[in-house]
């Protein structure tokens, strides 16, 4: 496991408008052509270059070709919206160990068993459990755990999946026809195997398994994937390529 402070450092970015520009150029193009105040109102040169960092580790960082080009889709289409943001937080889980593992740990149980909210202190737990086993974390002071627990419930805010100030309720989304379509090719890329049932990611289509597969089977989608499924196996086809999928769903 590879364990760094994106989470604190993404928590903090107050102009998710720079995801989009350094997706099609680096901080030395943007500075070398009149600085860093031509596209943010971050006051400081070394600040952007610490949110470039890790926006370009955690979020525009890409497990295979294919979703990258869907990634690049959806957003020329949407720039940052709520659409895109869903799938950073898809992406950013896949790139950013720490962040899946506190997914996995944390949120997608309390999600998943009806619970309306998540506390810090249960983050900062989460953490404090995984520290007794992982060397980069036993370096962390209290504070540093801390601090991550609150940028994380603050992060998972900013991709809408939580509401509130001070207390966070957690948003049960309900993703629709096209952002589901779009979550199942990501799913097959993301995924080591061809079962989809075994994949550790399948939580992130916010659905209890039944429902998924009952919604999956829909005719509808029929035109999206083709699908193979005998009870304890799913595989699927994707019918249409990464790049357009997103323009071609719904």
């Amino acid at each position: 496991m590879t364990i760094n402070t994106d989470i604190n450092i993404l928590g903090g970015l107050p102009d998710w408008k720079l995801i989009y520009v350094f997706l099609n150029e680096d901080l030395k193009t943007i500075l070398s052509a009149g600085g860093s105040r031509s596209v943010t109102t971050i006051k400081t040169d070394k600040s952007v270059m610490r949110f470039e960092h890790a926006i370009t580790n955690t979020l525009l960082t890409f497990k295979t070709e294919d979703i990258e080009s869907l990634f690049r889709s959806i957003i020329k289409a949407e720039e940052i919206s709520a659409d895109s943001l869903l799938f950073m937080f898809w992406n950013a889980s896949l790139n950013n160990d720490l962040l899946h593992y506190i997914n996995d740990k944390l949120f997608f149980p309390a999600l998943y068993s009806g619970r309306v909210s998540i506390k810090v202190d249960e983050a900062s737990a989460c953490i404090n459990e995984l520290k007794q086993t992982q060397s980069d974390l036993k370096k962390w002071s209290d504070v540093t755990v801390n601090t991550t627990a609150s940028k994380y419930l603050t992060l998972l805010k900013k991709f809408g999946l939580l509401d509130g100030s001070v207390h966070k309720t957690i948003n049960h989304l309900n993703i629709n026809d096209k952002m589901f379509v779009v979550f199942i090719y990501w799913l097959i890329s993301a995924s080591e195997g061809s079962n989809l049932l075994n994949s550790p990611w399948i939580n992130y289509g916010f659905t209890e398994i039944q429902i998924f597969i009952q919604r999956i089977m829909q005719k509808k989608f029929n035109k999206y994937f083709n699908i193979m499924y005998t009870g304890d196996k799913l595989t699927v086809e994707p019918l249409i390529s990464y790049n357009e999928i997103y323009n071609h769903a719904y």
